[in-house]
């Protein structure tokens, strides 16, 4: 219990706190506001822990949330959660003396069905919210449980080596629920929330889209493979009406730029003919990949 209201209040009221800050997961957030901003009764009440990756309340039965870090100047993070052969997500325990109570807490979680919420970094001190979340075995001899990122996962039985098909069906889920959404993530912070084109700066009108599609060689889902649009030109990019040249500048198909057809067309795109992108991310490594710009204006000079 937390005072007068129960786990399973205060877990419900959390997930739904959570949905509703992140948009359903499409707005990063920040280690100060899962520390800071949930209030139970007006308490705040800290939906991580400082230090740990497990957050099990003091009281609970179970485990309320698990986080993946970046830790600050590290090049990786400490544990290696991953897919495993039947195509489900894995996180690992914690390997320290200190960490049976936290574990013990993850057991509960699997045995209940707890909800969890699962805070991937993105950078330091920034998550990705991947929400709910189910852990559905425990693998002791890796150290590590098993878990479902969507209800059809939580029909699988783990660690099986199911059909290729199945197999695929699992991994495309996870992308969709996990991988897509990071990527989006990542983009968004890198471009600071802001089209790449015009700076437009709502979230709800931007997209992150890819330079080279994920389905093809080189369309890794990595930030230099991506850019932060805004619907009107994430739909003229992928259609080949504008184009991104490797030097940074929009380029808008010729047959566009003599038509007359109102101030959208004549703002939102052929004004932008001939000038440099508005918005790059401030670390060099993040801005868009000259050789994957190339592959793509060609595409779009092409077309």
């Amino acid at each position: 219990m937390t005072g007068a209201v129960s786990e399973r209040d205060v877990r419900a009221a959390a997930l739904e706190w959570l949905r509703a800050v992140t948009l359903d997961g499409t707005i990063p957030i920040t280690r100060a506001q899962l520390r800071d901003d949930f209030r139970v009764a007006g308490d705040r009440f800290p939906l991580v822990d400082a230090g740990r990756g497990i957050r099990r309340p003091k009281g609970w039965s179970s485990a309320l949330s698990i986080l993946t870090a970046v830790p600050e100047g590290a090049p990786s993070r400490p544990y290696d959660d991953s897919e495993g052969p039947d195509g489900l997500h894995r996180y690992k325990l914690r390997r320290d003396q200190g960490g049976a109570a936290e574990n013990e807490g993850l057991r509960r979680a699997m045995l209940e069905q707890a909800p969890l919420m699962w805070f991937y970094g993105i950078r330091p001190a920034i998550f990705q919210a991947i929400s709910p979340v189910y852990l559905i075995a425990e693998e002791p001899e890796q150290s590590q449980f098993v878990m479902a990122l969507t209800e059809e996962q939580r029909s699988v039985q783990p660690g099986s080596r199911v059909e290729q098909t199945i197999r695929q069906y699992m991994l495309a889920l996870t992308k969709r629920r996990l991988h897509q959404p990071l990527f989006a993530s990542q983009v968004m912070v890198a471009y600071e929330t802001r089209c790449t084109v015009c700076s437009l700066n709502h979230r709800e009108l931007l997209d992150a889209a890819h330079i080279i599609p994920d389905s093809q060689p080189g369309g890794d889902a990595v930030v230099p493979n991506g850019l932060a649009l805004c619907k009107l030109h994430h739909a003229a990019y992928d259609r080949n009406i504008l184009g991104i040249r490797p030097d940074y500048t929009v380029e808008i198909h010729r047959r566009l730029l003599d038509e007359v057809d109102g101030p959208m067309l004549r703002h939102g795109l052929q004004e932008h003919h001939g000038r440099p992108l508005m918005t790059l991310p401030s670390i060099r490594r993040e801005r868009p990949d000259s050789d994957r710009l190339m592959e793509r204006y060609a595409q779009f000079r092409a077309a």
